[in-house]
């Protein structure tokens, strides 16, 4: 058989181009109408090792901008924060003459920076910039409606849902009377969501989403949705956290669901007098049917809702010792922790989210800073918090438990009264440990004293 030379090198040529081509780098899906902005986030945190920090964009700086937020990235890395989740950055519909600036979760336009915090540019430079100090940078997403003055209104009054006289409605069962509720039996309307989704993990590099109100919206938008938003960094997984409480989040992909109950479980605790029991109750009871052990709840005790219509962790938690000592639960107790932007220095304001807030930085009390540092710093280097099994002792007054992760123990108390109290110590856990802070011996009896509000995390 004559071979053609000519032909065989061309042929050669061309599968070179192939696989030069389809190399394993972050140009995008190939049906995907945006390219890559920026580069794949080296340091990217495994899911079990977020700590996220949430950032109201208007309260965080005097300015209220988003070049704001850049320039606070390095208070935020001392923390120990390495994932940062921005609060809605799209325009906000058309708002009543309140004198208020209207709720960013009324999204106008889903592919645009609102003008009041700044440009694409100025969120490009931000990512980066977080990037550089080993931080994720996640958006909020709000997929469940939209403004009544969003384009799509006009432009696609079917992907909306409506009443039986055609009237676009509310969210059903909610007093949500700025927002309208979106069609997810509209295929159009789910794809321009996912669309508008990928957009931004194209045009800005970001890091993934925390997805609002995700519980009304259908498994399956968000099985699509993710799986869709997952091709895009090749080189890089992205991370998803539902606001929302279903287990079903876990199978649709979601890294993490919210904790709602656990929330509600610490006020009750405060408010109510509920015994410190009730906490692993709760625990137990959003982590059930929960098959797979690496899932995590992100668990707060302070984010953007409590803290304006409920309290800040001063109010809700017996001031600045007993909101430390719920913190160190809600941080290490089987959890991803969640800050909000204000309440590690101490911050005593409620911030307003639907106006201008800003917070005050001067005010910070030092020594809580130094504490959430230290929590958090703790729970960095430990594998057995991070990632442990848990295991109950409370009693009514102490918040109780160990994390156990191979050969690593860790044994955290919590006394959440303003009282001095007596906790029996199992015989099992009896014996000599360090204190996590200090490296400081500390022998354990039958029983330990701990001082209002005193909290003590031990390790073998």
């Amino acid at each position: 058989m004559k071979f053609n030379i000519k032909l065989v090198y061309i042929f050669l040529l061309s599968i070179a181009f192939i696989s030069c081509s389809s190399s394993d780098d972050d140009s995008g899906t190939p049906d995907s109408p945006y390219t890559q902005y920026g580069a794949s986030f080296e340091k990217m945190p495994k899911k079990e090792d977020a700590v996220i920090y949430q950032v109201n964009i208007r309260a965080f700086s005097q300015a209220g901008t988003l070049k704001g937020v850049q320039d606070r990235l390095t208070q935020i890395q001392e923390l120990g924060a390495n994932v940062i989740y921005l609060m809605p950055i799209y325009p906000v519909g058309k708002v009543k003459a309140s004198g208020e600036l209207g709720s960013p979760y009324s999204v106008k336009d889903y592919k645009a920076v609102n003008p009041d915090f700044g440009t694409l540019q100025d969120l490009q430079t931000l990512v980066e910039e977080a990037h550089k100090k080993n931080m994720a940078v996640i958006l909020d997403w709000v997929a469940n409606h939209t403004s009544w003055d969003n384009a799509w209104i006009t432009d696609h009054k079917n992907w909306y849902q409506q009443d039986a006289n055609g009237n676009i409605i509310i969210p059903p069962g909610t007093n949500y009377n700025d927002v309208a509720q979106l069609n997810f039996n509209n295929t159009e309307m789910k794809s321009a969501m996912i669309d508008a989704m990928s957009y931004w993990v194209y045009n800005a590099n970001i890091d993934g989403f925390r997805c609002d109100y995700a519980d009304p919206v259908p498994q399956t938008f968000w099985s699509e949705a993710i799986t869709k938003l997952r091709k895009i960094k090749k080189n890089q997984t992205i991370l998803m956290l539902a606001e929302g409480s279903k287990v079903n989040h876990f199978a649709e992909g979601f890294d993490y669901t919210f904790g709602f109950n656990f929330f509600s479980t610490l006020e009750q605790v405060f408010k109510d007098g509920k015994p410190a029991t009730t906490i692993q109750d709760s625990n137990a009871t959003e982590y059930a049917n929960n098959y797979n052990t690496e899932n995590r709840i992100v668990r707060y005790t302070s984010n953007h809702d409590v803290n304006l219509s409920e309290g800040t962790p001063l109010e809700l938690f017996g001031g600045k010792k007993g909101s430390l000592a719920t913190f160190v639960v809600a941080a290490y107790l089987k959890s991803v922790p969640m800050i909000y932007n204000g309440q590690e220095i101490g911050y005593d304001k409620r911030l307003n989210y639907f106006a201008k807030t800003p917070i005050d930085w001067s005010t910070a009390d030092a020594s809580m800073l130094a504490e959430y540092k230290k929590i958090i710093a703790f729970r960095n280097t430990s594998n057995a918090v991070k990632t442990g099994e848990f295991t109950g002792y409370s009693s009514d007054a102490v918040s109780a438990f160990t994390m156990v992760k191979d050969a690593e123990k860790v044994f955290v108390l919590s006394n959440l009264t303003s009282s001095t109290v007596k906790h029996l110590i199992p015989s099992t856990l009896k014996g000599t440990w360090k204190d996590a802070f200090t490296g400081t011996s500390v022998t354990v009896g039958a029983d330990l004293t701990l001082q209002p509000f005193q909290y003590l995390v031990l390790k073998n």
